[in-house]
């Protein structure tokens, strides 16, 4: 299996999985990992890290945006398999661990079901392990406020709504945002494309996620890495803006 992958940046890397995307920044030998695709998505995850020339024993951590399947899927493998820290925001750590769960559930897709693109992205979902169980057993919140000392130096930005925990991640040199499902461009179903929020029911508290958008609009840079659909190139906070004028 092939992985897609672009280079956007030095060193940076989106990574189109099926159906959903991830990130790697690479330094020197060392790498972060940065969400990780469904369950269903491993070989691609391992693909797309040998395309970069790295590997799963040079990922120095992993960072997870939210603990949604389709986002969590290999992080316990990873962490398992080759002793890779996992790491969340702290309100997220419970959530990873599954001492709960808040992900759109099924009959909340059934009462969506009319809505164009909704049924082919759930059995997608469901044959790519989008309701298994792939808890995280040693979950850890980010080691350090601001820039983190990892490749890339990513700063983790708190943006709940999505999830309670839900967190971007800023490459301020580089003028990346790495925004997961705080802030996407597209989603099989969307008919809408360019920034945006994901539809409503895949949100804990859509109030808050609308008002993440303020705390996105606030970051420089001009390339946007979402956790669904393509890169976006342009001001990311004219994309927060867009974002927000079309969930009025």
């Amino acid at each position: 299996m092939r992985a897609e992958v672009q280079q956007v940046a030095d060193g940076t890397y989106l990574v189109h999985g099926s159906n959903t995307n991830w990130v790697i920044l690479t330094e020197g030998d060392s790498a972060t990992l940065v969400d990780t695709g469904y369950p269903g998505d491993r070989e691609l995850v391992l693909d797309s890290l040998a395309q970069v020339g790295s590997s799963p024993e040079a990922v120095a951590a992993v960072l997870i945006t939210h603990a949604h399947n389709d986002h969590l899927g290999s992080a316990e493998y990873l962490r398992a398999a080759h002793g890779t820290p996992i790491y969340l925001h702290e309100a997220e750590v419970p959530h990873a661990r599954r001492d709960f769960l808040h992900q759109v559930s099924v009959g909340e897709v059934l009462k969506n079901g009319w809505r164009p693109g909704v049924l082919p992205w759930a059995v997608h979902a469901i044959r790519s392990g989008g309701t298994a169980k792939v808890p995280v057993s040693a979950p850890e919140p980010f080691p350090a406020s601001g820039a983190l000392d990892l490749p890339g130096r990513p700063v983790p930005v708190h943006t709940p709504g999505h999830t309670l925990g839900h967190s971007a991640f800023h490459l301020p040199e580089a003028g990346v945002l790495i925004s997961g499902d705080a802030l996407v461009s597209g989603h099989p179903t969307s008919r809408t494309r360019g920034p945006q929020l994901l539809p409503d029911m895949f949100h804990h508290e859509r109030g808050r996620a609308v008002a993440s958008l303020d705390v996105l609009e606030g970051l420089a840079g001009d390339v946007l890495l979402p956790g669904h659909g393509p890169v976006h190139r342009g001001s990311v906070r004219r994309a927060a803006q867009r974002a927000r004028e079309l969930a009025v």
